[in-house]
């Protein structure tokens, strides 16, 4: 796999990400038949594949935006405006619960996952849907999943983010919100880098700008997660 750097300047500051050859086929017998380079993942020996960004110095205005999420605590509460707004909410939380059944067995987890996935997708100002079908192509919702190159968790986070926001520990990265936190936002750079594109915004978040099966991956799980948000 050849790496090659890749620049881009956003509304936060400058990144530096790491721009991959090639997308790898995935057996028969995956979940989407081809996921690109990221489709086997997995604990204990088993490992999901994502882009690995360039370790680079952060801006304030970028380190601030991250840093509260270096924590463990509780998941987020929605907050909404109106009664009509909760009630939509408590609708999409029940499908969702229902839809992740299988993936999250646990009732509890799976009610912490998807509240917080909401708050985080509705924070970063990105379609709920979107970020469901990037974490299934990701890691297929292991919380624990760690590709060829590091990258941990949900949305694969690289562990240079918290050597240099927090205290080093990568363990964060397991951490629910820390984690889907950190790949919201580094998802919203992309997408504004490409003016809202999200086929291009998809390739530069898996570090295969341009090429077709990562983000044609992406947006056909988003299709599955389009439960009403």
């Amino acid at each position: 796999m050849i790496e090659q750097p890749g620049r881009l300047t956003t509304p936060l500051g400058t990144l530096f990400i790491s721009r991959r050859s090639c997308l790898k086929r995935c057996s028969a017998t995956s979940l989407l038949g081809l996921l690109g380079s990221v489709g086997i993942l997995g604990l204990f020996g088993k490992t999901a594949h994502a882009g690995g960004q360039l370790e680079e110095p952060l801006i304030d205005s970028v380190r601030t935006a991250l840093t509260s999420a270096v924590a463990n605590r509780a998941p987020p509460v929605p907050q909404f405006s109106n009664s009509e707004s909760q009630l939509a909410y408590q609708h999409w939380s029940s499908l969702m619960s229902a839809q992740l059944q299988r993936l999250i067995p646990e009732a509890h987890s799976r009610q912490e996952f998807s509240q917080t996935v909401w708050y985080e997708s509705k924070r970063a100002g990105l379609d709920v849907a979107l970020v469901l079908g990037l974490i299934q192509v990701e890691s297929n919702f292991r919380k624990f999943a760690v590709s060829s190159v590091g990258a941990r968790g949900f949305m694969q986070v690289m562990p240079f983010w918290v050597r240099l926001i927090g205290d080093g520990d990568v363990s964060k990265l397991f951490h629910l919100q820390t984690n889907l936190r950190f790949g919201c936002v580094i998802l919203r750079h992309y997408l504004d880098r490409e003016q809202g594109d999200v086929f291009m915004g998809l390739g530069r978040y898996n570090g295969s700008r341009g090429q077709a099966p990562y983000p044609d991956a992406v947006l056909a799980a988003r299709r599955k997660w389009q439960i009403g948000s």
